[in-house]
């Protein structure tokens, strides 16, 4: 599979979060944390599938430069989904800006082009691994369902669902223990994961996911949230939800 497709355009599945002030972001190591890097104006940031080829190898070059391990990924053609631990609170951060502006540099070079390619600061939030991690999972690797591009995750070749579901080897992914834990052998642990993927998300959870990572808190139980508030001095659950805009859509 190449690429989105007209399907994905055209739906436009995927739209900005509204603008907010912008808070020291939330980051501790060892927990995990949910990435998403847009285009700039939901323009494509892989043009072809030469272009995310290039961005897998450096992200490559790039995770154990940083500490940082990638248990989950999906690259759509105007955005990415990454789903990461990284061993220092700031790692996750500096792992993004230095594959930023690598990527973007290779991009400029071979498509003749210049100016900027994201849209702005990449927007994060954490993930209790012990209530959220496996959901984000399974929300990240079926974005391109989500979108109409493929029927089944597995038709979509540049995502970690072929490696977490099927055992398929991807250097850049590294299982976190929570995706261990569905079994002890590859093959019950990968049909047990089959399985869960396969109930979907719900509406509820696509709207719970969505919210905190636009508002870039911390996604888990009320003592996850009350540990991670403590620790950085801010709030780490949403806002009361009221009245959703189309906008917070990711």
């Amino acid at each position: 599979m190449s690429g989105d497709g007209p399907a994905q355009q055209a739906m436009a599945i995927h739209s900005r979060c509204p603008p907010m002030p912008r808070l020291p972001r939330l980051a501790s190591a060892g927990i995990p944390m949910h990435v998403i890097q847009r285009g700039n104006n939901r323009l494509p940031c892989f043009f072809d599938d030469a272009d995310r080829i290039q961005y897998r190898k450096i992200v490559l070059e790039l995770l154990p430069e940083f500490g940082v391990e990638l248990h989950a990924y999906v690259l759509m053609t105007n955005h990415v989904h990454l789903l990461a631990t990284a061993g220092e609170a700031g790692a996750m951060s500096r792992f993004m800006q230095s594959l930023g502006r690598r990527y973007v540099g290779y991009i400029n070079a071979r498509h003749r082009r210049t100016g900027t390619l994201w849209e702005g600061r990449f927007k994060s939030c954490l993930v209790d691994s012990e209530s959220h991690l496996l959901r984000c999972y399974r929300y990240v690797e079926l974005n391109p369902v989500r979108a109409a591009i493929v029927g089944t995750p597995d038709e979509y070749r540049w995502s970690s669902y072929q490696c977490n579901g099927f055992g398929r080897g991807d250097p850049i992914v590294c299982p976190h223990d929570s995706y261990l834990r569905f079994g002890a052998e590859a093959a019950s642990r990968q049909a047990a994961y089959r399985v869960f993927v396969a109930q979907a998300v719900s509406e509820e959870e696509l709207k719970e996911i969505r919210a905190y990572i636009c508002q870039e808190r911390a996604l888990g139980r009320p003592r996850f949230q009350a540990e991670i508030a403590a620790a950085h001095g801010r709030q780490a659950s949403v806002r009361p939800r009221g009245r959703q805009p189309r906008s917070d859509r990711v």
